[in-house]
């Protein structure tokens, strides 16, 4: 029997995935070294996001040699080529996750992802300047390429121990972010409401703010100082105006677009459990681990639903 079929129903969005159980596996891993976890949960979901990744690619692969014009298309349209971008950015975050157990296989993988993802984004975002391009499509799926990306560099060269080169990243990023949301909550208030499965990409507009601090903590040594409480702050209020419109979100059902709330989701689990270990006065205590458990909770909600989706053949898309 044909692959062919199988590979190309598999969306690229697909590798958001990667983000949230790869994401949720770091912060147990980090739990695992404060004594609040065992070492195996952590390790377990990093491999299986790790596994997820190698697999989606390996998809993407096959659709390149064998539908290329496919992919072109998807390559140029607005609505999705944002997503590509977590192919080698996956990368990078998956060599974080190989880092204590293959130095120099790590240290391939993150340079050769941080290269791919700054490539991709020259040749794909870069033209966006000549205009022409539609407000409609300028959804937080924009984020991906230009500030998911380099965020996910500076989380992997500040833990490998290249604090300069992470804080380059941080800063390409971080600015990206500040100069791409007025344009993206803009069309959100003003354009065409989003509908259907393609509400869920708004679930990334949950991610900046606390990726942001993770990415920051990463660089500076896990110091929990008053930049990372600005921005986790941002990322509370996201997280509230998330909270205020899930019965609109789900208003056609759960659908693996949901993913695009999972990498904001664990790196708020990421930068929680560092807020907890470095601020112990009980304000900072209590909200540390209603974040924390609330993450958790919500990406195993994300996994329970994506799992029956898969054994019960509703995963993907028919077409």
């Amino acid at each position: 029997m044909s692959l062919s079929p199988f590979v190309h129903r598999v969306p690229v969005s697909f590798f958001g995935m990667v983000l949230g159980v790869f994401g949720l596996g770091s912060a147990w891993r980090y739990a695992a070294t404060l004594g609040l976890g065992p070492a195996w949960l952590g390790e377990t979901l990093i491999f299986a996001g790790s596994l997820i990744w190698l697999t989606l690619a390996l998809v993407y692969a096959g659709r390149c040699l064998t539908k290329p014009k496919a992919v072109r298309e998807e390559f140029l349209n607005n609505n999705q080529f944002s997503f590509i971008s977590l192919l080698p950015a996956g990368g990078v975050l998956v060599s974080i996750g190989l880092h204590p157990y293959n130095l120099m296989l790590a240290n391939t993988l993150m340079i050769a992802g941080a290269a791919g993802q700054l490539i991709f984004s020259a040749w794909r975002c870069a033209p966006l300047w000549r205009g022409e391009f539609a407000a409609e499509a300028t959804t937080p799926g924009f984020y991906l390429p230009t500030v998911a990306a380099n965020f996910i560099c500076a989380m992997a060269f500040g833990t490998a121990g290249h604090q300069d080169i992470g804080a380059l990243f941080l800063g390409a990023g971080l600015i990206s972010w500040l100069t791409l949301e007025p344009a993206i909550i803009h069309r959100l208030r003003t354009q065409t409401e989003l509908s259907g499965p393609a509400r869920g990409v708004i679930g990334v507009q949950l991610a900046p703010a606390f990726v942001a601090c993770y990415a920051w903590l990463c660089v500076n040594g896990n110091h929990f100082d008053m930049f990372a409480l600005l921005l986790l702050g941002y990322g509370l209020l996201q997280l509230l105006f998330m909270l205020r419109l899930v019965r609109w979100f789900f208003a056609g059902g759960f659908s693996p677009s949901m993913w695009a709330f999972s990498f904001g989701l664990s790196a708020m689990a990421n930068a929680s459990l560092r807020l907890a270990h470095s601020r112990q006065v009980i304000d900072m205590q209590v909200l540390s681990w209603i974040l924390f458990s609330l993450a958790n909770l919500l990406l195993a909600g994300l996994i329970v639903k994506t799992l029956w989706l898969l054994v019960s053949g509703r995963l993907l898309p028919t077409k």
